[in-house]
């Protein structure tokens, strides 16, 4: 099958583009609309009709992936649920889900020769869809950590960047740990970056500080709505999401950043697969071929991300540590 006849089979439960760019605006009477409409002028293509980066396949790629999966000629892509631009968000018909994430889950179908088939789950069902076979792969913002690597498999694409996001004006900043005492914080459950939240409040306790108090979110809607109302003093959540929320909604700004990866290492987001299912190598590769022939770098440039550009796709390297 040629790369434009992959079709695209949806399972989602949408949230809207609109509302996800209008949720910290509501409260100073912007309309939904006007940030779309920014949205577009700022270059972003927010609707259905994507003409995304394509390539050609290649036939000694293609052949490294699983029998059962060649066979059936479609790949399974399961990633988050809730909406997260320019990662992975619905477009502006509510129903197609569209971003950087599922680009490159195209691209890698498209050099192995295979359909697509988006799926979306919250992060935690995602695991699950994983384990049980459901999906092949898990695309969605994944960083690589040692406790996930004793189950699963790493096939890296980008870098790992988190955002401390706050009001405009709020005075917070972030340098390191210490600067979270004393804040509420919004976070994704089950994401590394609560894995760091946590360990650093402990680090903060121990050393007399005051605790931060942290709040779960599973979506995007929601966790801005607490920061625009002042429920929260800040969510921290993966760098190219907030970057692109500061500019749509113009009422919050980035405090600090950080390596998903702590502060001693440089995480990196990858591809997941089921462990030693025999997949990861096909992924590997196919993500090796579109960096060398530059789709890669299309896909980051089109979606405002060319900073977290890697140079090399690796399987299972150093994750953020297991203790944290």
């Amino acid at each position: 099958m040629s790369a434009s006849s992959h079709r695209v089979r949806l399972s989602t439960a949408a949230l809207t583009t609109a509302a996800l760019l209008g949720a910290a605006a509501c409260s100073s009477g912007a309309g939904a609309g006007t940030d779309t409409d920014a949205a577009t002028a700022a270059g972003y293509n927010l609707t259905a009709e994507q003409n995304r980066i394509t390539t050609g396949a290649v036939e000694e790629i293609a052949a490294r992936v699983p029998r059962s999966i060649r066979d059936r000629g479609t790949l399974v892509v399961t990633g988050s649920a809730g909406t997260a631009p320019p990662l992975r968000f619905y477009a502006d018909d509510d129903t197609t889900i569209i971003g950087s994430e599922t680009d490159f889950a195209h691209l890698i179908g498209d050099v192995l020769d295979l359909d697509i088939e988006l799926t979306a789950a919250d992060w935690a069902q995602n695991f699950v869809r994983i384990d049980s076979g459901e999906a092949d792969v898990f695309i969605s913002n994944v960083t690589v950590t040692e406790e996930r690597k004793e189950k699963y498999d790493f096939a890296t694409y980008r870098l790992d960047s988190l955002a401390v996001e706050v009001g405009k004006d709020s005075g917070i900043t972030f340098d390191g740990p210490a600067d979270i005492a004393g804040l509420t914080i919004g976070v994704g459950s089950g994401t590394n970056q609560e894995a760091l939240l946590v360990e650093w409040n402990e680090q903060n306790v121990a050393d007399g500080a005051e605790p931060a108090e942290i709040l779960y979110y599973q979506n995007a809607v929601d966790y801005y709505l607490a920061l625009g109302s002042g429920r929260i003093d800040a969510y921290v959540g993966p760098n190219p999401t907030s970057a692109f929320h500061v500019l749509q909604a113009g009422e919050t700004e980035i405090a600090g950043t950080f390596s998903g990866g702590g502060l001693d290492l440089q995480g990196e987001i990858a591809v997941l697969t089921k462990k030693d299912n025999g997949l990861i190598r096909a992924v590997n590769e196919a993500l090796n071929h579109i960096i060398a022939n530059g789709t890669y770098a299309q896909v980051l440039e089109r979606w405002g991300i060319s900073n977290e550009a890697i140079e090399v796709s690796r399987i299972n390297p150093p994750g953020l540590p297991a203790n944290s």
